[in-house]
């Protein structure tokens, strides 16, 4: 059965996975540091197989989606002196199966194709996908599995962090519901807003979306490092998929890999 590493980078974290099967053999999120070299994200790569006790050298290939760019060929470089494989990179030139409709199909980050594509696999279109990180970004796929577009906002880190940055007396919090949405001071207002806001705003964005379509039934799912902390508090149905992105990716590799032989 053979063994494929997945690596989703974006803007703060790099998500990695080891499938094998169905299986995971491994997961594993570092921090995006755009001043490492491919030497440096290498020991990374061959310190989590040694820890996770997998063995490297029995990889049959890799697959990489990037958001940011100068990390590209690095992480490519790396992977190969680790694996001793080079990885595929979602972009142009890979089969994905995604029927692409948006203005320019070639701007489309290569982590909301790799996540449409597993969640057509698992849940009935139309789909809206939620990604909750650094940003929020939404993605949405017509009844046919076409994938429309969606929208971009500033994730519930992001929003807490320019509210402390840019004002003279509102600090960092810790990013956690308080027990009321409406908070009785400092800290709880703002982590009312970061939390409860972001969930209202996507419960208002799946009415809309909805209606957009026509109101059909939608199937929700949210992925991403923030979603679990989001989610919980949103009043629609949503299914939580944390390694939605991996299983895109390794979807995506087996469909290049079947078009290869």
């Amino acid at each position: 059965m053979a063994t494929i590493l997945a690596i989703d980078a974006g803007n703060s974290n790099i998500v990695l996975g080891c499938m094998q099967g169905e299986a995971l053999r491994f997961t594993a999120r570092v921090r995006t540091d755009r001043a490492k070299t491919e030497d440096e994200y290498a020991l990374v790569l061959r310190n989590l197989f040694e820890l996770h006790q997998v063995e490297r050298h029995g990889v049959e290939g890799a697959i990489l989606s990037c958001v940011v760019s100068e990390l590209t060929d690095v992480l490519c470089r790396a992977v190969e002196m680790v694996v001793k494989k080079r990885p595929l990179v979602v972009g142009a030139g890979l089969k994905t199966g995604l029927n692409i409709k948006i203005d320019d199909p070639a701007q489309l980050g290569a982590d909301l194709v790799a996540g449409a594509v597993a969640a057509l696999e698992k849940f009935p279109a139309p789909l809206i996908i939620f990604d909750l990180g650094t940003a929020d970004t939404m993605s949405v796929l017509d009844g046919q599995g076409r994938f429309l577009g969606g929208a971009i906002m500033a994730g519930p880190r992001l929003c807490a962090d320019a509210l402390s940055s840019r004002t003279s007396q509102l600090p960092r919090i810790e990013l956690e519901a308080p027990t009321r949405v409406v908070g009785s001071n400092t800290v709880q207002c703002m982590q009312s807003g970061a939390i409860y806001g972001h969930a209202a705003m996507i419960d208002g964005l799946i009415d809309r979306v909805a209606g957009e379509l026509g109101a059909p039934p939608v199937s929700v799912v949210a992925t991403g490092a923030m979603a679990h902390l989001v989610i919980p508090f949103c009043r629609h149905p949503i299914a939580l998929e944390e390694n939605l992105m991996l299983q895109g990716l390794k979807s995506i590799y087996e469909k290049n890999q079947k078009k290869s032989r």
